[in-house]
């Protein structure tokens, strides 16, 4: 088979603008970047404010392998089968950050005949929005390291600065750094790191806000540091806000793409699941729900992740209803969770899926199993998955998107269909907002994960009593933890049964407004592997032929 970018090459796009007016989107409402790719004026979401939504369908997977499982690729050919049965779906994905595209995982626009296109693009510099969040996020840095050089009226404490620099790139190196040496005139000495832009409470502001004075006033609302009397310091305390929601004002707008079938796809935002919450933005999956009758979208990673995050904090923001879920599920991500590749690995490895399933169903939804097919995947194999699944009261069906597209997808589109048209929408949460801090790390550890119990770090605990008097404790969560375990230790494979989550820091996103518990060894700024997919990407004398994007 081709690979994804020989693929994506030869396909014959459509002009955006026709998409987006078959859409319904008004002419004024657009801005073309070229002839494939645009912007939709917030003024569209406005105008539609009054519509009907459509049915939102939200797409998880179990535990993955370091290299994903094809949850994208499946999100796609479900909208494009969705379309295929005579149905009139939009799909709503998350943007790719360089990081990956540069490091192990590679792009996040789908694969095979199931992609986002143009691929090359969305998988580089795109529209700017990560480069705008990126350039919000440090402008605030810099504006902070200035304010300390020449008065710090605002008396703050340089050790207790919480506010953290940002880049669209895995650099272990810059984790913890040294800022303001070489003499007086180069700043006020003082620690800092970097965290990569997925991770900045910037890109989660913008992922969550609907409009820019709504952006504004999060931003606003970021915690900088704290005085030497241990009061907080805002980003409004430094007069930037304005600066900060100008860089944004056109990254806040949602992006339009196609897919390879010409589906319309909405591709804006980028926050990680396992460190942040890991959705396409709101305003973007609004918008879809007002212009389709199906909106597919995806949370990252497994339900741990950003399935969990979606419903205890996403949704409570957005106030979405979802009509149905996935999880999708592969041979090869189960036969690694049962240690092996057989077929007895793969009956083990049928745990983890029964993990996930039962963490779906006790939130309120029956889930439809879309089974990923790999071109090397036996029979009996796929077989086995479907007859577990379905012994555990979930609706299972094949995915060949990647091969096949949306034609792969029709048999799984219509019963995902089925069971989002008989759903009122409404579903149940872990925890509620009145719990304290403690019970709803607890809850989420112990329902979702699988944990008997939480261990606290003496500095955790320090920061819960410092939530408690500044009186957030109402506020939603958003645990860090490795995305290929249900435990805090990436090497526990399956379901681990016997720990207990360690908590070793609590950090505070009061811009963005939610608590941020970070679990195990899991990093902000992740690291390059021995081998970085960099070193096989290319670009030929023209400019134009792109060699190993993924």
């Amino acid at each position: 088979m081709k690979s994804d970018i020989e693929i994506a090459r030869e396909a014959k796009l459509e002009d955006i603008e026709e998409i987006s007016e078959k859409l319904g989107i008004l002419g004024e409402e657009f801005w073309p970047f070229g002839s494939y790719k645009g912007k939709i004026s917030l003024k569209a979401v406005d105008r539609l404010k009054g519509e009907k939504d459509g049915k939102l369908i939200l797409v998880t997977a179990v535990t993955p392998t370091k290299y994903g499982e094809g949850k994208t690729t499946t999100s796609i050919g479900l909208s494009m089968g969705i379309n295929k049965i005579g149905k009139n779906s939009s799909v709503a994905i998350r943007e790719p950050s360089l990081g990956p595209v540069f490091g192990l995982k590679g792009g996040a626009a789908g694969g095979g005949y199931s992609q986002v296109l143009p691929m090359e693009d969305i998988n580089l510099h795109f529209t700017g929005d990560i480069h705008a969040v990126t350039t919000a996020n440090n402008l605030l840095s810099a504006v902070v390291d200035n304010h300390l050089h020449f008065s710090n009226e605002l008396g703050l404490d340089t050790r207790k600065i919480v506010w953290t620099r940002a880049m669209d790139m895995n650099d272990r190196s810059m984790r913890n750094i040294t800022v303001g040496l070489g003499g007086k005139s180069q700043g006020y000495p003082r620690e800092d790191n970097f965290i990569i832009s997925a991770a900045s409470e910037v890109m989660a502001i913008l992922t969550i806000s609907e409009s820019l004075d709504n952006m504004k006033e999060k931003l606003g609302n970021i915690l900088v540091g704290f005085n030497r009397n241990n009061e907080p310091a805002f980003a409004r305390d430094f007069k930037i806000c304005g600066a900060m929601a100008t860089v944004l004002k056109e990254a806040i707008k949602p992006n339009i793409v196609q897919t390879i079938e010409h589906t319309p796809a909405f591709v804006h935002s980028g926050p990680f699941a396992n460190i942040s919450f890991g959705t396409n933005s709101v305003v973007s999956t609004k918008l879809a729900l007002k212009l389709s009758d199906y909106v597919v979208t995806e949370c990252g990673f497994g339900s741990d992740l950003g399935f969990e995050k979606f419903i205890n904090l996403v949704s409570r923001f957005a106030g979405y209803k979802i009509h149905a879920v996935v999880i999708v599920a592969t041979v090869r991500a189960l036969k690694h969770q049962g240690g092996g590749k057989d077929m007895n690995a793969l009956r083990v490895g049928l745990a983890n899926l029964g993990k996930h399933i039962d963490n779906v169903k006790s939130l309120g939804f029956l889930p439809v199993v879309a089974i990923n097919v790999f071109s090397d995947d036996k029979q009996a194999e796929l077989d086995a998955i479907k007859t577990y699944s379905e012994e555990k009261g979930a609706t299972a069906e094949m995915s060949e998107a990647f091969e096949k597209g949306g034609a792969g997808c029709i048999a799984f589109a219509e019963k995902v269909v089925a069971i989002a048209d008989k759903s009122n929408g409404r579903f149940k949460r872990t925890y509620s907002l009145d719990d304290s801090v403690e019970e709803k790390i607890e809850k989420v550890a112990e329902h979702i994960y699988g944990a008997d119990g939480v261990i606290y770090s003496w500095d955790a605990k320090k920061k819960m009593k410092l939530i408690k008097k500044m009186g957030l404790e109402k506020m939603p969560i958003c645990i860090a933890k490795t995305p290929l375990s249900f435990s805090d230790n990436k090497k526990k494979f399956n379901v681990p049964t016997g720990w207990r989550l360690n908590i070793n820091e609590i950090n505070i996103a009061h811009g963005a407004g939610y608590l941020i518990p970070i679990s195990g060894d899991i990093m902000l700024m992740p690291g390059l592997p021995r081998v970085p997919s960099a070193e096989g990407i290319d670009i030929d004398s023209s400019g134009h032929y792109i060699t190993g994007l993924s």
